[in-house]
C-alpha cells in the first residue's frame, strides 16, 4: 500500500498484492517466509518512489537466526498442532496476556529440544524479520513483542524472571524499540533507493487501532478480519483475576496505550466455510442469510475445535446440534454467533476495566460485511461506525508520518468513509 499523508489529507493506493499460502512439510505447518519477502520486495519496486516503509503483520510467530544471522528454517504457523497439550503457564500477573495455546512462549517450549533451537542465537517476530532483511538491523517492536507472553506488562521490557522460569536465554531476544523509531535505511542489496524503514505498530491490530477514527475516549473497537479483536483502549493494564478468567489480554498499544481486548475467532469461520463451498458466491450467501430469522442456532465461535483448517461447515453443524443446515443457514449462524461474541466481549471489557463506551468502531475487512455490522449493533445495543476498511495500513502510514493518536484520528474522521449502523429492536442481549 502506497500512502500519502499531509496536514489535511491521507490517501492509500494498492500497488501490489500477493498470496500468503502456508505449506505443510512433514506434518508441520509453516509460513513460506521467503515467498512473502519476495512479495514485499516486488511490492516496494512497484510502489516506485517513497520516503519510508513500515512493516506490520500478525503476532506471535517468529523466525530463528543462527550466529551468522541466517534463518534456521521456515517459521512455524500458529495454527500448527505442535503446542497442543502443553501445560498452561500462570503468567497473567506479569504479562497481562491472555492464554492462547499458540502464544510465542508455548511455541518456544515446544521447540526447545530441537536441533534448530539449539543453533538459534536470535528470535525475530515476523515483521521484525522482514525489517531485518530490509535493513540489516535487529530488534523487536514493542506492540508485537507484547504478544509473546515474555514482556513485562508494567515496564514494557523483556521479563527476565519469566525467561528463567521457562529456560530461555535472554540473549535470544533482541533489543526492544517503540513505534515511530527509525530502524535504518533500506540496504543496497534490496535493489531499492535508500528510503528509511520505520517501526510502526508492527502487530497489525496495534496499527489498526491507530486507524480507528474515534472522536472521544468512550469507544469500543472491533478489528474484524480473520480474527475479531474486540476491546477498549486504556491508559494502563488490567491484570485482575477476573480479567484473566475472562481471557482478556493487555497488549501494548501505540503511544503508551493498552489494547485491552479479547481474541474472538472472527471471519476465519466464514473463510474456511467458503473453501468447502467452491461453487458458492459470498454475495449470494449473505443475501440469503439476511432473509433468515435471528432465531436460528448459534454456537461458541471461540471453541478450540474451530481453530485448525479443515471442514468448517461440518464442525459448525456439529456444534449446533448436528441437524443438517444449508450453506445460507450456516452463514447466518456464523454471523449471529460472531455478533453475540462481539457483544459479550465489549460488555466484559467495560465491566472489567470500569469504562463505559458510547459507540463501537468496526475496522478492517469485516466492514464489507454489512449484515455482520448490523447484527453487531443489534447485539450490542450501541451504534456501530464501520470503517475504514484499511485501518491497519492507514494506522501504519500515520505512525510513519509522525502523527500522534489524536491528530491521526482527527485526520481519519475528516477523510475516511464511515457508515453508521443503529441498533434495531432485538431480542438479543450480551
Amino acid at each position: 500500500m502506497l500512502a500519502s499523508v499531509s496536514a489535511d489529507a491521507v490517501s492509500l493506493k494498492e500497488v501490489a498484492r500477493f498470496d500468503n499460502v502456508p505449506v505443510m512439510v512433514n506434518g508441520t505447518l509453516h509460513w513460506d517466509i521467503l515467498r512473502l519477502y519476495r512479495g514485499v520486495l516486488e511490492g516496494l519496486r512497484a510502489a516506485g518512489s517513497f520516503d519510508s516503509v513500515g512493516v506490520d503483520s500478525w503476532g506471535v510467530d517468529f523466525g530463528l537466526l543462527d550466529a551468522d544471522g541466517n534463518l534456521l528454517g521456515n517459521p512455524v504457523h500458529y495454527r500448527d498442532s505442535r503446542t497442543s497439550g502443553l501445560a498452561q503457564l500462570d503468567l497473567y500477573a506479569e504479562t497481562g496476556i491472555q492464554h492462547l495455546p499458540f502464544n510465542t512462549v508455548y511455541q518456544l517450549l515446544a521447540a526447545q529440544k530441537s536441533a534448530q533451537f539449539d543453533a538459534a542465537r536470535t528470535l525475530l517476530l515476523i515483521p521484525d524479520l522482514i525489517s531485518y532483511w530490509l535493513t540489516g538491523e535487529v530488534g523487536a517492536e514493542v506492540t508485537n513483542a507484547s504478544t509473546t507472553q515474555l514482556l513485562d506488562v508494567h515496564t514494557r521490557r523483556w521479563h527476565s524472571g519469566i525467561l528463567g522460569r521457562v529456560g530461555l536465554s535472554a540473549s535470544l531476544l533482541p533489543p526492544l524499540r517503540d513505534p515511530g523509531t527509525v530502524i535504518g535505511p533500506l540496504l543496497p542489496s534490496t535493489g531499492l533507493d535508500p528510503a528509511r524503514v520505520v517501526a510502526v505498530g508492527s502487530h497489525d491490530t496495534a496499527s489498526a487501532v491507530v486507524g480507528v477514527p474515534a472522536a472521544s475516549e468512550r469507544f469500543g473497537y472491533i478489528s474484524c478480519g480473520t480474527w475479531s479483536l474486540v476491546g477498549v483502549e486504556l491508559p494502563s493494564p488490567v491484570v485482575t483475576d477476573e480479567a484473566r478468567e475472562a481471557n482478556f489480554t493487555n497488549e501494548a498499544g501505540v503511544g503508551g496505550t493498552v489494547r485491552f481486548l479479547r481474541n474472538v475467532m472472527g471471519l476465519w469461520l466464514l473463510q474456511e466455510s467458503l473453501r468447502a463451498w467452491p461453487s458458492q458466491a459470498l454475495s449470494g450467501l449473505l443475501e440469503a442469510a439476511a432473509t433468515l430469522p435471528a432465531s436460528g442456532p448459534v454456537f461458541d465461535p471461540d471453541d478450540p475445535v474451530f481453530l485448525p483448517p479443515g471442514d468448517m461447515p461440518a464442525r459448525i453443524v456439529a456444534a449446533c446440534g448436528g441437524v443438517p443446515m444449508e450453506p445460507p443457514a450456516i452463514v447466518r449462524s456464523i454471523l449471529d454467533s460472531l455478533a453475540l461474541a462481539h457483544a459479550r466481549a465489549l460488555a466484559d471489557a467495560q465491566r472489567l476495566s470500569g469504562t463505559a463506551i458510547e459507540v463501537v468502531h468496526v475496522v478492517g475487512g469485516g466492514v464489507h460485511n454489512e449484515l455482520l455490522c448490523q447484527l453487531t449493533a443489534d447485539a450490542c445495543g450501541l451504534p456501530v461506525l464501520a470503517g475504514p476498511v484499511e485501518a491497519t495500513a492507514l494506522g501504519n502510514a500515520l505512525i510513519q508520518a509522525g502523527l500522534d493518536l489524536p491528530d491521526a484520528r482527527a485526520l481519519l474522521r475528516a477523510t475516511q468513509q464511515i457508515k453508521r449502523y443503529n441498533p434495531r429492536v432485538s431480542r438479543w442481549a450480551p
